[in-house]
């Protein structure tokens, strides 16, 4: 401290700065403005799904009698592009929030949980001409654990998403879905935009 105040009164005596300024210019901190832009988190209010609502994005499979013939109300399959795949997936609870949205635009895909656990999905409806899903029309949807829903083609998802610590889930796609068919968009890259389904 003795070295500092000499040091400081020595500096005094070499500029013609009056004194009265000195100790603001020598002891005030240079303060460094940093360009920092807050991602924004965006809250999607998940809805029943039916069979209504659901129909921009594909269809609502609920159950039906043995026996009844088929219909417009079965899943309209779309797998002709390659070998169906069907498999049951088991995935870890990892929260509600997500940043990205996928897309397959050569095959339908359907999804269901086991064991009747219920779960959730965000969507954008298909749109194949451009590359970007619409902000404006992201839902997010809560699917019960008796039926299951069939994205039409092009259909922008993310999920599943589920409060139980795990859930198995069967899948219905092409065997190389996730390989040559898996268009993603990242919400923070474009947008600075994140979603959590609430």
């Amino acid at each position: 401290m003795v070295f500092y105040n000499t040091l400081k009164w020595f500096i005094y005596s070499l500029l013609p700065t009056p004194y009265s300024l000195l100790p603001v210019i020598i002891n005030k901190p240079q303060q460094h403005k940093e360009m920092t832009t807050a991602n924004t988190v965006q809250q999607l209010q998940a809805e029943w799904v039916t069979q209504e609502k659901f129909q921009r994005y594909g269809q609502l499979i609920l159950p039906s009698h043995d026996g009844k013939a088929y219909d417009s109300n079965d899943a309209q399959l779309n797998l002709q592009d390659g070998i169906p795949r069907f498999y049951i997936m088991r995935l870890q609870r990892r929260g509600r929030k997500f940043h990205t949205i996928t897309r397959h635009v050569k095959c339908t895909q359907c999804l269901g949980s086991l064991a009747g656990k219920d779960w959730l999905i965000a969507v954008a409806p298909p749109n194949n001409d451009v590359n970007t899903p619409a902000l404006e029309e992201i839902k997010a949807f809560r699917i019960p654990g008796n039926c299951f829903i069939k994205l039409a083609i092009g259909t922008w998802h993310a999920g599943p998403y589920f409060e139980h610590e795990m859930v198995d889930f069967y899948n219905l796609e092409l065997s190389d879905t996730n390989v040559v068919d898996h268009f993603t968009h990242n919400f923070l890259q474009s947008d600075r935009l994140e979603f959590e389904i609430i």
